[in-house]
């Protein structure tokens, strides 16, 4: 508890005490009203304060307006008891309110306690720690077991096992040698490392993060939005029906102070604090318990689209699949293997693909007298590459037809790289890709969840493309796509989903940002330390796993219910006791339940979308 929460709770229980006192003596007139004035000011001094102040703002129409009003109206018609019960337990509601929701904001807090107060840096033989902020691309910097590490480098000593719970939600830690990639916001646990820093502070993954995590709540979900201007336009009505009810009946019926009594009991009612507080409370809790998995949303607009998720389209490489190609078959023409493979990983030396890179380590050490010249990226196809003078082709059968180039394509399935100088072919090389241990338990968790349609978009061949999701239970598969055609086919996909239903494209983040952007919901697998992902995508799974979709839609279905719940549970209550209190038939103090009560019960049912550890 905060020392501004202690000081309210010791200011309700003087003034209970007060109450107390006043309620048990004996007084009459004057000395009465003096003994119930002094608990009320004390209890209630600051949300008159803050009413008057907010009347001359001309903001009048708040809740300490309206408990302003009611309370003082109490006190003129002579219930003096009603006047200060009514303050009390509004001060005990605000003061739960205020604990639930600093509860809330210190458990995100908490989990999201990544950014590092300092980084060691060499100042001659010594270690200095400075803000990380003044460390420059190119500085070495040390990072000692136990600590952070302050910015996004490349390992150029050491090595250490590195703890990424903050980040994706993953308990077991990760392995870092030299030559690995370290991401800042990780723990570093077992040994020292120097690290060549790649990106300044504010160009960080934890710095990205932090930004995204502070400012998801800016992005309204619509039923954000819907009670703002339910509020704005809610409690002008009922103070105006309040006002209605005080002075028009009396006029025909008589009895002012009976009539008066029940438009006070009106205000008190009336008050809209249990949806205004709840359901932004319940959209902030189910950002921070996604964000507890290792799953970060960019806003509530897009947590509340995802529980509306009908089609769940993927991409194949490093989404479904593990990306680790590796080269399971060489098939030359003419010369040899190893000949063909040296050709294929110097024509593909500059990438930084997995089938690059799955080239490059089969072929081993390149030969260093090769003179590799213009390297032309074909989107879609492959590379046109000139090595010792002379043009090679590198790439997929879409490549060999466009050069019209006669091939030969092997029987095993997988992806195959085929070479090719111009009007003559070199060979094929098949490179396989495995699917990801829990991809076929994610589709079938998504069916379960209630997604209507599965599909994957991949550049790879058909027979591919085809094997895998017969493999992992896809309901369709599209396959040989260039980037626009998997724009297109988002574009068709779209159409099939229902009014309200909405369209998740999974990517890597990388490649995928046209396709991430056009759909409804963009999420973007294996975040850690891609930038493109952080930018592109509405949300990132900071882990690999395709798991985390099933999570992050039971997360969204979950706080949209709670924010169904408060909403239909709020206004019930609020419009059953307005009528019953109307009709006289609600005394003040089913009123202040009405108020306080329902705040209360609504607010501890909206810190429920914090726990997610059963989703």
């Amino acid at each position: 508890m905060t020392k501004k929460e202690k000081k309210a709770l010791w200011r309700i229980l003087a003034g209970l005490a007060l109450f107390a006192a006043a309620l048990l003596l004996p007084l009459t007139g004057v000395a009465r009203l003096i003994a119930f004035l002094v608990p009320y000011f004390v209890v209630g001094g600051g949300v008159l304060k803050e009413a008057a102040g907010n009347l001359l703002r001309g903001q009048m129409l708040d809740e300490n307006f309206l408990m302003s009003l009611a309370t003082v109206g109490a006190f003129a018609v002579g219930e003096y008891p009603e006047g200060v019960a009514v303050m009390l337990f509004y001060q005990v509601g605000e003061l739960f309110e205020h604990y639930a929701v600093g509860k809330s904001r210190a458990s995100i807090a908490s989990l999201m306690d990544i950014r590092p107060d300092y980084a060691n840096i060499r100042r001659g033989d010594e270690l200095v720690q400075v803000d990380p902020e003044t460390i420059k691309i190119g500085d070495i910097i040390v990072v000692k077991p136990g600590e952070k590490i302050p910015l996004d480098g490349t390992i150029i000593s050491g090595s250490s096992m590195a703890d990424t719970a903050a980040l994706t939600g993953e308990s077991v830690p990760r392995e870092l040698a030299e030559g690995d990639n370290a991401v800042s916001g990780c723990i570093n646990l077992t040994g020292l490392l120097e690290i060549q820093v790649a990106k300044e502070f504010g160009e960080s993954t934890v710095a990205k993060i932090l930004d995204l995590v502070e400012n998801a709540s800016s992005k309204k979900a619509a039923s954000e939005n819907f009670i703002t201007k339910f509020a704005r336009y809610y409690t002008p009505v009922v103070v105006a029906c309040a006002a209605l009810l005080a002075f028009v009946p009396p006029i025909f019926v008589g009895n002012w102070s009976e009539w008066i009594h029940r438009a006070l009991i009106f205000l008190v009612i009336s008050c809209p604090c249990a949806l205004v507080i709840s359901v932004p409370l319940s959209f902030f809790g189910g950002i921070g318990g996604a964000s507890r998995r290792g799953i970060l949303v960019k806003g509530s607009n897009y947590l509340e689209a995802l529980s509306k998720a009908e089609l769940v389209v993927f991409d194949k490489t490093g989404t479904l699949t593990k990306g680790s190609f590796d080269v399971v078959g060489v098939y030359p023409k003419e010369g040899t293997k190893t000949q063909l493979l040296t050709l294929a990983a110097l024509c593909e030396s500059y990438s930084d693909h997995p089938i690059s890179k799955s080239l490059k380590k089969a072929a081993g050490e390149l030969p260093k007298t090769a003179d590799i010249g213009k390297i032309e990226e074909i989107a879609g196809h492959g590379v046109q590459t000139e090595i010792n003078g002379k043009v090679y082709f590198c790439g997929n059968e879409k490549l060999m037809r466009r050069e019209q180039i006669a091939f030969e394509t092997p029987s095993q399935p997988g992806t195959v790289v085929y070479l090719a100088e111009p009007g003559r072919f070199l060979g094929a090389v098949l490179i396989a890709d495995e699917p990801k241990a829990d991809a076929a338990v994610a589709i079938e968790g998504l069916r379960k969840a209630g997604i209507r349609k599965t599909v994957m978009l991949t550049g790879d061949a058909k027979a591919v493309g085809e094997t895998v999701g017969k493999t992992l239970g896809l309901d369709e598969v599209h396959a040989e796509l260039l980037p626009g055609d998997k724009v297109d086919w988002v574009e068709k996909l779209l159409a099939q989903t229902s009014e309200q239903g909405k369209l998740v494209f999974v990517g890597d983040g990388i490649n995928d940002a046209p396709v991430l952007s056009r759909a409804d919901i963009g999420i973007a697998m294996g975040g850690l330390g891609s930038d493109a992902a952080i930018e592109a995508a509405d949300i990132v799974l900071m882990d690999d796993k395709p798991s985390g979709i099933v999570t992050a839609i039971a997360i969204a279905q979950k706080t949209l219910k709670i924010v169904k719940q408060n909403i239909i549970f709020a206004l019930g209550v609020k419009f059953l006791v307005l009528i019953l209190g109307a009709l006289g038939m609600a005394n003040m103090w089913e009123a202040v339940f009405a108020d306080v009560g329902v705040s209360v019960i609504a607010i501890i049912n909206a810190t429920r979308a914090l726990n997610t550890k059963n989703l």
